[in-house]
């Protein structure tokens, strides 16, 4: 979209109505933090602890010390 911008020497609303394109859409920026490691740390709980539950990992994840809501685990 800039090289375009830049090409045609536009602003980012103009080429955005151009292509039909939203300008929300175009300056997103995902706020989602990386979660590898706790996901990686869920499977090596459920591989040892086999009968745990959601409930019994979410609480050994928080005595662990990570930061996680119910509904990600």
């Amino acid at each position: 979209m800039t090289q375009m911008c830049d090409e045609w020497n536009v602003s980012i609303r103009r080429a955005c109505r151009v292509l039909e394109f939203d300008t929300s859409t175009y300056h997103y920026k995902s706020r989602r933090r990386d979660q590898a490691g706790i996901e990686a740390r869920i499977e090596e709980i459920c591989a040892t602890r086999v009968r745990y539950g959601y409930r019994c990992v979410h609480v050994l994840l928080k005595r662990e010390g990570w930061d996680i809501n119910v509904k990600r685990t």
